[in-house]
This record gives structure tokens, C-alpha cells and sequence, in this order.
């Protein structure tokens, strides 16, 4: 009779994707944001991983966690073959020609920018449906099922990345609060609206465009730009708008640029698909729509 000898036994996959995520982001914080769990199930898979190699790889400190030289050399390991499953995955789903076309969009992005796009894309791609994630931070597109991603952000030069238009910054308001609006200065009686995300947006602007006129840093803020747009065409105050996102109220006359000031931030929308395959057929009519509209 064959005897069958117990086999050893590896560490769980998902013990190894934290400590690969915790070692690449710098944090246990960052790994759990970016994996959809607490910190707290980053540690203990980490510590898991630990018990079972019999060594640190990470030195917990009050200001945080560093990799340990066990850490270090492991990592570039982890993070080529984690790299190289996601590239399977997303080869996958194009072999089975997956119909459903997922991206990631900054909010207000994805309200303001893309939404008013969608139906003409729609329109050119009836057979393809289209799937938008709002969310804060900009997916890993080597990593997460997302097809495209839209923020502004800095561009990196990555060659998956498409800059679609420079972001650039100016004050907008409703029409009658534009008509008292003489002169840059008298903005320093009116009520501004501040964006949370970016909170730097008035001071980036008076710095550049104000020469000795300082503005207040008081007035509402907003977690959602779209409200704060909103709040402007009804009159609460002005907003420093992204053209890119006002345009739209800009054409229709519902918001008012009273100084033609604008101001580059040094950012710009980005669209961006995995760069690691040319995109799909699709995938690139879409690209080549949003790059046109």
C-alpha cells in the first residue's frame, strides 16, 4: 500500500499580497486602503507570514513600519509576480471578451467630465456596457479590474497614460454675484467656497494671479465638488472652478468667470488604461471617444 507523505504547506495568497502591498505602499495603512481591509488584517496576515518564515519582515515603530533587510529582498519578488497575475487576470477577461467596461473616476470627475460624455459613447458602442467607479484615489491598473481611470493628477509619463487637458484654474459664481465683481480685489469681500480635496486651490490662485490682495481663508467646504458647484450657481459664494469640470455651466451661462485669470495647477486630467498590453479593440474606441468629445 502507497503511502502518501504529508506535503508542506505554503503561506495563504492573501498573507503575501499584504505583505507586498504594506512593503510597496510603505504602511500597513496604505496596503489595507488599497486592499479593501483594516490595517488591523494587514498586521495579522503579515505576522501570520512571519510565524510561518520564522523571521521579522517588517521593524514596528511608533511612527510606523519599516522593511526589515529580510523585507527588502523579498519584496521586488513578490511585486514582479503579483504584476504578472494581474496582467494574467486582465488577459483573461479580454480572452473571454468581457462585455462590460469598468472605470475608475475621481468623483467629481465622474459626475462633471465623463457623465455628460457617456451617452455618446453609448450611442457609438451600443453592444458595450459601461461600468464607473467613483472613487478618491487612483486605482492600480496593474492590479485592480479597471479598464480605464480618470483624475486629475500629476502625469507620471507612464505609457498607458493620455493627458487630455491641462487643469487650470480660475474663480467662478453665479451671474449676479460676477456683476458686483469689478476687480480681483473685491474678492476679499466675498464668501469663497473651498473644495476639501483641494483645500490648496484659492491660495495656489491669489499666488499667482493676485499681486498684493490677500484672501480670506474662511467659507464653506465641501466633500464633494459637485455640491460646491452647485452652491455657486445658486448664489452662495464663489468657487474656484477646474475648467475643466465648469465648462459646462460656463457654456450654459449658469456660472460666470468675472476675471480672465486662469491658472495652471501643474496637473491635468489623465485618462490612463493598463500598460501593459495594447488596450482592446473596444477599449480603444472608447479612448479615442472620450480623447475626442
Amino acid at each position: 500500500m502507497s503511502v502518501s507523505p504529508p506535503r508542506p504547506k505554503g503561506p495563504p495568497l492573501n498573507a503575501l499580497r499584504a505583505f507586498e502591498a504594506a512593503a510597496r505602499l510603505g504602511g500597513f495603512a496604505n496596503a489595507a486602503e488599497e486592499l479593501c481591509v483594516t490595517p488591523g488584517a494587514i498586521s495579522q496576515h503579515i505576522r501570520a507570514l512571519e510565524a510561518w518564515i520564522g523571521g521579522d519582515l517588517f521593524e514596528r515603530r511608533s511612527q510606523g513600519v519599516r522593511l526589515t533587510a529580510l523585507g527588502a529582498e523579498a519584496l521586488p519578488g513578490f511585486a514582479t509576480a503579483f504584476d504578472a497575475m494581474g496582467a494574467a487576470v486582465h488577459g483573461l477577461r479580454a480572452a473571454a471578451r468581457h462585455g462590460t467596461l469598468h472605470i475608475a473616476a475621481l468623483p467629481s470627475v465622474a459626475q462633471l467630465w465623463l457623465s455628460p460624455r457617456l451617452p455618446a459613447v453609448r450611442a457609438g458602442l451600443p453592444d458595450l456596457r459601461i461600468s464607473v467607479s467613483a472613487i478618491e484615489s487612483p486605482p492600480n491598473l496593474a492590479r485592480d479590474l479597471f479598464d480605464l481611470s480618470l483624475f486629475i493628477r500629476s502625469p507620471t509619463g507612464s505609457r498607458g497614460e493620455r493627458v487630455l487637458v491641462q487643469d487650470v484654474i480660475l474663480p467662478v459664481c453665479a451671474p449676479d454675484v460676477a456683476a458686483r465683481l469689478h476687480s480681483p480685489s473685491d474678492l476679499a469681500g466675498e464668501t469663497l467656497l473651498h473644495d476639501a480635496l483641494w483645500a490648496e486651490d484659492w491660495a495656489q490662485w491669489a499666488e499667482a494671479a493676485l499681486s498684493e490682495t490677500s484672501l480670506p481663508n474662511t467659507g464653506p467646504r465641501y466633500s464633494l465638488y459637485a455640491i460646491a458647484l452647485e452652491e455657486a450657481r445658486h448664489g452662495a459664494g464663489v468657487l474656484m472652478g477646474h475648467q475643466s469640470l465648469v465648462q459646462g455651466a460656463l457654456d450654459d451661462g449658469s456660472l460666470i468667470a468675472p476675471f480672465d485669470l486662469p491658472v495652471p495647477t501643474g496637473k491635468a486630467l489623465v485618462l490612463e488604461h493598463p500598460a501593459y498590453h495594447p488596450p482592446r479593440a473596444d477599449l480603444a474606441r472608447v479612448m479615442a471617444m472620450l480623447g475626442g468629445l
